[in-house]
């Protein structure tokens, strides 16, 4: 496995791995099902959020299933191989076609999403608006970042602006540009050998005024303590809130399965956050010679959508 797969992999594997105990804001909570129950791949539950802070927004979905996170992330994937790159009104159309009425994806809906459909809904593609996503600074600005970066690792000037026109298709927001951009400069340095810190740190100045002093106090901790850092600095679905837990993690947890499993349980919105956790730490481990598949085999066929992510893999 080469280091662009394994980001992409494990963005989408642990997005997936996490859908069962996503947006439960109690990690006690956590500790408790996974007591008996587990921690991974596992069957959403009305009852796991009964009594705490939460919300059940998985209804209906199984196990090995994605989220929306997911879902935007393979389908860019799908995009880029078909096109032979970005092509802004091509994906707007493919996904209004997927997550618009009629459309193959069943599951929640987030507020970036439903905005975006609102606008592209009525228009015919050559009236799509280049800005055409929600002033919304959430977590869905960042989902389709692992395979527009793993598919353009020569040319940082181009990507930073190919990721600009991507993300202000379902965000339009000047912090969820930075947040992305910031983002993808980490796995960028990732693909391009530096150590995880120093891909970090260096991301920092993409990072914008309001983000990067942030990033700038998580990354003085320097050892794993994912609960106060969620704490501090938030666990919902907002960039300013979950980034620097992302970047916590990604620093401080020895591997790719030690860092999934550290993001479930702490809480909150840690899909969103597994989609870049997943990318660096996958990437990380392949580009440094930590380990040739660093995304464990058991949880790699529970995926339900392996197929379909493995063969667009083998063709960009």
């Amino acid at each position: 496995m080469n280091s662009s797969i394994a980001a992409i992999l494990g963005a989408l594997i642990g997005d997936s791995a996490t859908l069962g105990l996503h947006w439960i804001y109690d990690p006690k909570r956590i500790s408790e099902i996974e007591e008996s129950k587990g921690l991974v791949f596992l069957q959403p539950d009305a009852s796991h959020y009964d009594g705490i802070k939460g919300y059940f927004a998985h209804n209906g979905k199984v196990a090995g299933e994605s989220t929306g996170y997911g879902e935007v992330c393979l389908l860019m994937l799908q995009h880029l191989v078909k096109h032979g790159g970005f092509k802004r009104t091509e994906y707007q159309a493919e996904y209004r076609e997927y997550f618009g009425p009629g459309g193959a994806y069943a599951g929640y809906v987030d507020s970036p999403t439903r905005l975006t459909l609102q606008t592209l809904l009525p228009l015919s593609p050559e009236l799509f608006p280049a800005a055409s996503g929600a002033d919304d600074d959430q977590f869905l600005s960042l989902a389709a970042l692992p395979a527009m970066v793993a598919t353009n690792t020569d040319n940082f000037e181009v990507l930073m602006k190919r990721i600009d026109e991507m993300v202000r298709v379902t965000n339009n927001n000047d912090l969820a540009v930075a947040a992305a951009k910031c983002s993808a400069a980490v796995l960028f340095e990732i693909f391009n050998g530096k150590s995880m810190e120093s891909a970090l740190i260096g991301s920092l100045e993409f990072a914008g005024d309001k983000l990067r002093p942030l990033l700038e106090q998580v990354l003085a901790i320097q050892t794993l303590d994912n609960i106060r850092v969620a704490e501090q600095f938030g666990s919902a679905c907002h960039v300013t809130e979950g980034l620097p837990v992302v970047f916590h993690i990604a620093k401080c947890a020895p591997d790719y399965k030690t860092a999934i499993e550290v993001n479930i349980r702490t809480g909150g919105d840690n899909c969103g956050r597994s989609i870049m956790l997943g990318a660096f730490t996958a990437a990380y481990m392949v580009k440094q010679g930590k380990s040739t598949f660093p995304i464990p085999l058991e949880w790699l066929v529970r995926y339900r959508k392996i197929v379909a992510a493995a063969d667009a893999c083998t063709n960009f």
